[in-house]
């Protein structure tokens, strides 16, 4: 009996370490959607937004460790796009309910979503990211897209 109780023990230490190890926002992505932009119109970007449940949603856990985090895709992406992160942690309820009202704004039936915005925060695109797990498809998406947006 005490090796199955050692076992979940490990289990549940385990789960948390890799839970709290995605719970910082990637470096290169902001937080705030207002700041952001204004930030954009200044710099003259579009705004990417990636709605996430960090610690709960397999494919945002994914796409968070294979494309955003890397820093060939902050690189890329941030050249024409002001990067944000808007996450619904289960594990910490106060982040997740400062960013529901955007989910209900913006109508996210599910995650992980990124919408695209211009600097006027007019919607030109959105997608689920899991469409593109690899950086460079991801980023060959942004460009495409981001080259149609001035002809709607």
């Amino acid at each position: 009996m005490k090796a199955i109780t050692w076992l979940a023990s490990v289990t549940v230490g385990v789960a948390a370490l890799s839970a709290s190890a995605f719970a910082t926002t990637p470096q290169g992505w902001s937080t705030d959607l207002e700041k952001a932009f204004v930030k954009a119109k200044a710099e003259k970007k579009a705004v990417l937004v990636e709605f996430t449940g960090s610690d709960w949603c397999p494919p945002c856990i994914a796409m968070r460790k294979n494309v955003f985090s890397k820093k060939e895709f902050v690189d890329g992406a941030s050249k024409k796009y002001i990067l944000v992160e808007l996450d619904f942690p289960k594990g910490e309820k106060e982040i997740a309910e400062k960013n529901q009202p955007f989910a209900e704004k913006y109508k996210i039936e599910g995650f992980p979503t990124v919408i695209l915005f211009n600097s006027a925060g007019k919607e030109f695109n959105r997608f689920f990211a899991s469409e593109f797990p690899k950086t460079e498809d991801f980023l060959k998406h942004l460009d495409e897209v981001h080259e149609k947006k001035d002809m709607d």
